[in-house]
C-alpha cells in the first residue's frame, strides 16, 4: 500500500504550521491537468525541475570559480544543491512546506547564463535594447516557454505557488520582478525562506572556495566578527588551518546562522499574530530573517568577499575573457544569423532574433560558450 496524494495532503494539514502553504490550496496551473496519484501537486514540481535540461547544466557554470579552476569548487549546480538542503532543513524546523521550499530553490537559478554574474552583467548590457536580461525572469521564462518536454503546453507547467516563489527571489544580488503575481503581497513563507537560503549558502560557500584557493587566507580574515567567533569556537587560533579545521569553520558558520535564522523567524512569527498565508503576505516586512547581530556581521562579512574575492585579480581576469566570449558570440550571431543551429533559428520568428539569440547564450555552460567562441573564430578548430 501506498501513501495516496490525498493522505500526503492529510499529512501536510498534521504538520505545517496555519502560515505553510497547502498543496491541496495551491491556485493550479496555467494548464488543466490531472495532478498524480501518491505526489502532491508540490512534489510533482520538483520532479519536473529535476529533469530539466536547463538544470543538469548548472553543473558547468561559474559560481565563482570557472570549472576548469579545479574540480573543487563550487559550480551553480553544487550551490543549488546546498541551498536547497538548507532551505528544507528550515522549512522543516518553521512549520512550512519542504517540498515548495525545494522546488523553488532547486528552479532559482536556471536562468543563470555562463560565467556567473559577469556573464549576466554582459547579456543585460547586449540586450538593453532588446529588454534586458535577467537571470530571475529567465528561470521564469525558463520554466513558462523554452523547456520543451511535454506535448501539450510550453515549459513544465508548474504551480503558481511554485513560479511566484521564483519571480519574488531576492537577495542582495537578485532583485524581484514580480508584476504577473500579485506584486503588492510579498512572498509567501516557502519564498522567503528560499531566498535566505540562498544568500546563506553563497556567503559560506563562497568564503569556503576562496579560502581553499589561497585567494583568502585566515590572516586576513583577523578582526571580522564572524570569524573571530568561529575561531574562537573551534580553538583555531595561531594554527595553519588545515582541510579539517575548514571544514569545521564552514559547518559551524551554517550553524550557527540557521540557527539564528530560525531562532529570528520564529519570534517574528509569534509576534506577527499570522495564521494564514495570506497573513504573511500582508505584512509590510519579510518574516524570515536574520537577528540584527547577525546581519551586521553578515554585511561585515559580505564586504570582506567582495573586495577580497570577487574583486581578486584573479577573478575579474576571467570576467574580463567572459565578457569577450559573450560579446564576440552575441554580435556574430546578430551579424549571421545563420550560423546558428537550426533548432534555434525556429525560434526567431517567435521570440525575435535578439531575444532568441539571448536565450541561446545564456542555456550555454562556460565550456560549451568557450568552444563555441573557438569553433567560430579561431580558424584552427573544425567549426
Amino acid at each position: 500500500m501506498y501513501f495516496s496524494r490525498q493522505q500526503l495532503e492529510n499529512l501536510e494539514d498534521q504538520r505545517l504550521a496555519p502560515y505553510g502553504m497547502r498543496s491541496k490550496n495551491s491556485r493550479g496551473r496555467a494548464y488543466p491537468e490531472k495532478e498524480p496519484l501518491y505526489r502532491t501537486a508540490f512534489q510533482r514540481d520538483r520532479d519536473r525541475i529535476l529533469h530539466t535540461t536547463a538544470f543538469r547544466r548548472l553543473e558547468y557554470k561559474t559560481q565563482v570559480f570557472i570549472n576548469s579552476e579545479g574540480d573543487y569548487y563550487r559550480t551553480r549546480l553544487t550551490h543549488t544543491l546546498e541551498v536547497t538542503q538548507i532551505g528544507r532543513s528550515i522549512a522543516r524546523a518553521l512549520g512550512a512546506n519542504e517540498d515548495l521550499v525545494e522546488a523553488i530553490c532547486l528552479a532559482h537559478d536556471l536562468g543563470h547564463s555562463p560565467f556567473g554574474h559577469s556573464g549576466e552583467e554582459v547579456l543585460n548590457r547586449l540586450m538593453s535594447d532588446h529588454g534586458g536580461f535577467d537571470h530571475n525572469r529567465q528561470s521564469l521564462r525558463i520554466v513558462t516557454e523554452l523547456e520543451n518536454r511535454y506535448p501539450d503546453f510550453p515549459g513544465l507547467n508548474l504551480t503558481w505557488e511554485t513560479r511566484e516563489g521564483m519571480v519574488k527571489h531576492e537577495t542582495e544580488y537578485d532583485i524581484s520582478d514580480a508584476a504577473d503575481y500579485n506584486p503588492e503581497l510579498r512572498g509567501h513563507l516557502e519564498a522567503q525562506i528560499a531566498n535566505i537560503a540562498d544568500e546563506l549558502a553563497y556567503t559560506a560557500h563562497d568564503l569556503d572556495d576562496g579560502l581553499r584557493s589561497g585567494m583568502i587566507t585566515p590572516a586576513m580574515l583577523e578582526g571580522i566578527t564572524l570569524w573571530e567567533i568561529l575561531m574562537e569556537s573551534v580553538g583555531g587560533r595561531g594554527r595553519e588551518l588545515d582541510d579539517l579545521t575548514r571544514h569545521r569553520v564552514i559547518r559551524k558558520l551554517i550553524g550557527i546562522e540557521v540557527t539564528d535564522m530560525v531562532n529570528t523567524t520564529d519570534q517574528n512569527l509569534r509576534a506577527s499574530g499570522a495564521q494564514s498565508v495570506e497573513d504573511i503576505q500582508k505584512l509590510d516586512y519579510n518574516v524570515a530573517s536574520f537577528s540584527e547581530d547577525m546581519r551586521r556581521r553578515n554585511r561585515e562579512l559580505k564586504d570582506f568577499l567582495y573586495a577580497n574575492l570577487y574583486r581578486h585579480p584573479r577573478v575579474l581576469r576571467m570576467q574580463a575573457k567572459a565578457e569577450r566570449v559573450i560579446t564576440e558570440l552575441f554580435q556574430a550571431y546578430v551579424r549571421e544569423p545563420a550560423i546558428l543551429p537550426h533548432h534555434i533559428q525556429k525560434q526567431i520568428d517567435r521570440f525575435g532574433l535578439e531575444r532568441t539569440i539571448c536565450d541561446y547564450i545564456a542555456g550555454m555552460t562556460d565550456r560549451f560558450a568557450i568552444e563555441e567562441h573557438s569553433r567560430l573564430f579561431d580558424p584552427r578548430v573544425r567549426p
